[in-house]
């Protein structure tokens, strides 16, 4: 109780400044014509306030500079944010190229990378460590700074995805923070816990200010977070599984489903000979909407099975549990994927 007493203060804060910022987008937006344009995608309902990255980032500003003092990885990491959401609302308003959105998106995670954040090893279950750290090529860890620009984006891009109901990318965002969060104050994974409590304290403030945001969210959204929104949060799950060895698998696994879903829906498109980079609503929680579900059961049934995960992901110690886990997963996400071609349309 003592270890979860010191986070208490950082949640509180964070989830208060969550509701206040998230709050007053709603208040103000609307005076502004920030708003979302529903007609696009065939909705017959008034538009509400978009852009709630910017209430989600204002939220993650106030609460960092509180609990954090400024060091080279901590200033990486706020420029390379500060890009992502400019990017994604910038998106969200005027529509950008998807190869300058890859593009900046690189440029934001080369920034992790030469500010010090990477991934130096990754344990393969039954294969053993494999280390990152070489070669070296002026001075630059080759090979981890290419698995940190690719494990980065692959999470970015994976929660931008998921963005297609409102409450999954908060709700996801918030069920990954707190696993995170456990996995960082338990004892028995880390040699020197004090290394995790900057860890742990990002996990916390991430997974309070997506709570905040959920409030707003679901079952019915009184703001959208846009792009700006979504991308930020996979950034920020992204960086806080590299901050500390043992959780890209768990953030892997957590996020099962979305990156499933990514990677089917990518191979699809693909497959048919689509742009993989022009969206669709043939998402898995679009699918499930087709055969009937409502709004809510879908982001229940996502939140649920999530919740699972990110439990089991906090019981399973081994690399080998966590693989045995994730196929699983797989067999679930068939089985779906069954059920949705041979179930009939509503």
């Amino acid at each position: 109780m003592e270890v979860l007493f010191q986070f208490l203060w950082p949640a509180v804060v964070a989830f208060f400044m969550g509701v206040f910022f998230v709050g007053l987008a709603i208040k103000l937006f609307p005076k502004w014509g920030l708003l979302d344009r529903p007609h696009r995608y065939g909705l017959k309902r008034k538009p509400i306030p978009y852009y709630g990255g910017i209430a989600i980032f204002a939220a993650f500003l106030v609460s960092v500079f509180i609990f954090f003092p400024l060091s080279p990885q901590f200033l990486g990491l706020l420029v390379g944010a500060t890009i992502i959401v400019s990017l994604g609302v910038l998106d969200d308003l005027f529509g950008i190229s998807p190869f300058i959105r890859l593009a900046v998106q690189f440029v934001a995670c080369l920034i992790l990378v030469f500010s010090g954040i990477g991934i130096l090893s990754i344990n393969l279950p039954f294969f053993g460590s494999f280390d990152l750290s070489q070669p070296m090529v002026a001075g630059v860890m080759v090979l981890s700074a290419l698995f940190t620009i690719f494990w980065v984006m692959a999470v970015l891009n994976t929660m931008n995805f998921v963005d297609g109901i409102g409450g999954l990318s908060s709700g996801v965002s918030f069920v990954a923070g707190m696993t995170i969060f456990f996995l960082s104050i338990n004892p028995a994974l880390h040699e020197n816990p004090e290394t995790q409590l900057g860890v742990a304290t990002l996990a916390i403030i991430i997974a309070m200010i997506s709570l905040a945001f959920l409030l707003f969210d679901f079952p019915a959204p009184r703001i959208l977070m846009g792009d700006g929104g979504s991308t930020f949060l996979g950034f920020m799950i992204a960086v806080l599984a590299i901050f500390s060895g043992g959780k890209i698998a768990t953030a892997f696994l957590v996020l099962g489903i979305p990156i499933l879903d990514m990677i089917w829906v990518v191979l699809r498109r693909v497959w048919s000979g689509q742009k993989f980079w022009k969206g669709d609503l043939k998402h898995l929680h679009h699918r499930l909407l087709d055969l009937g579900f409502s709004q809510r059961r879908v982001v229940l049934l996502y939140l649920s099975i999530t919740a699972v995960l990110g439990f089991s992901a906090t019981m399973l110690v081994s690399s080998q549990q966590k693989f045995f886990m994730l196929i699983a997963l797989v067999f679930l996400m068939l089985l779906l994927a069954t059920a949705i071609v041979f179930v009939p349309r509503r």
